[in-house]
């Protein structure tokens, strides 16, 4: 059963340096405090892991926390580059930061892999694509059936992923419905997950398409209000637009960002 702790006993139980860490979310339901309390934790030489890496993993990357990304986008959703990402990538800014780039379609086989506790996926996906020549963990295979050449991923089994969700109930069972993306999938891949969520309730009410996490799946629970803004949870509050358009001049000033880094972690001037 799930246990429930808060956000900050919960990134140091399961939030190590070294780690391989996945905090999943597709334009919604994005573990944002999740991500600040790692960096405020000052944790190091993570291998972050996402799909559509946005402005936490700018934030992450920027605080020096990570010496590789994972990832098949990446970029400040609706207004453009990631700058502390760029800066890390481009000019060893605050470290140096290794990246393993792949499809859309590749990372989400990955993860199935890992959730399905298979060595690898395989798909089509990279027909055609340049990704081969660059990502040493894309490989051409055979099929045995058909003869048909097909690529082959590893699996993902990240040794932690964060999601955010809406609700889960007292025995640590979670629920989340709208856009829901790799996030169970990522979950059941991983040794540990953390969750946090909108809120705690007694019993979870029925929702057309929800997901439903098992609290037999999950290692700990956070109630986090608001634990996913600027992004959105749907039934609680909208996406922050103005947020993200922020974010993109403090995070383009190495200054800017590293007065926004200390206002985090509570340092004055």
């Amino acid at each position: 059963m799930a246990e429930l702790l808060s956000l900050e006993e919960a990134v140091a139980r399961l939030v190590h340096d070294g780690d391989t860490v996945a905090l999943e979310g597709f334009t919604h339901l994005i573990p944002v405090a999740a991500g600040q309390e790692i960096i405020r934790q000052r944790r190091r030489d993570l291998t972050l892991v996402r799909m559509t890496p946005d402005i936490v993993y700018d934030q992450l990357i920027g605080a020096g926390c990570a010496s590789k990304l994972i990832f098949s986008w990446g970029g400040n959703p609706g207004v453009g580059s990631l700058h502390r990402f760029r800066d890390a990538v481009q000019h060893d800014w605050p470290v140096p930061l290794a990246i393993e780039e792949h499809s859309h379609a590749g990372m989400a086989n990955r993860y199935v892999a890992g959730a399905s506790g298979l060595p690898f996926a395989v798909l089509r996906g990279y027909t055609g694509t340049d990704l081969p020549a660059q990502t040493d963990t894309i490989k051409p295979i055979t099929c045995p059936f058909t003869g048909e050449q097909l690529t082959a991923v590893p699996a993902l089994n990240p040794d932690v992923t964060i999601v955010h969700a809406q609700r889960a109930d007292r025995a640590g069972n979670v629920q989340m419905w709208g856009i829901t993306g790799v996030q169970k999938e990522a979950v059941l891949a991983a040794k540990r997950s953390l969750v946090t969520v909108e809120e705690i309730v007694d019993d979870l009410e029925p929702r057309p398409g929800a997901v439903i996490l098992p609290g037999w799946v999950v290692t700990a629970v956070s109630e986090v209000p608001g634990g996913a803004k600027p992004s959105y949870a749907a039934g609680y509050y909208e996406r922050d637009n103005s947020a993200y358009q922020a974010w993109d001049e403090v995070g383009r000033d190495r200054e800017a960002f590293t007065k926004w880094l200390n206002d985090l972690n509570g340092v004055t001037a």
